[in-house]
């Protein structure tokens, strides 16, 4: 069975802050797989913390975001 991860248990789950997964989002290094129709409550899957770890582990080795992207979108290798 998929897990299904609202923005508050997805931080505290990958360990970053609400502020830089929203920031993530904006950048269009994660995505959101849908939102509640009434409160627009944003939700996540297992994939999205997955994302999260790596973008972690390339920001421990010093590569700039720009670079990450391109490196999530499949352009390149870590």
């Amino acid at each position: 069975m998929k897990s299904i991860y609202v923005l508050k248990d997805l931080a505290v789950m990958s360990g970053h802050s609400i502020y830089t997964i929203k920031y993530y989002l904006n950048l269009g290094l994660i995505k959101e797989i849908g939102r509640s129709p009434d409160t627009h409550i944003r939700f996540f899957d297992d994939s999205t913390l997955e994302t999260l770890n790596r973008i972690r582990q390339l920001k421990q080795k010093n590569i700039p975001l720009t670079e990450i992207r391109r490196i999530l979108l499949g352009e390149d290798e870590a």
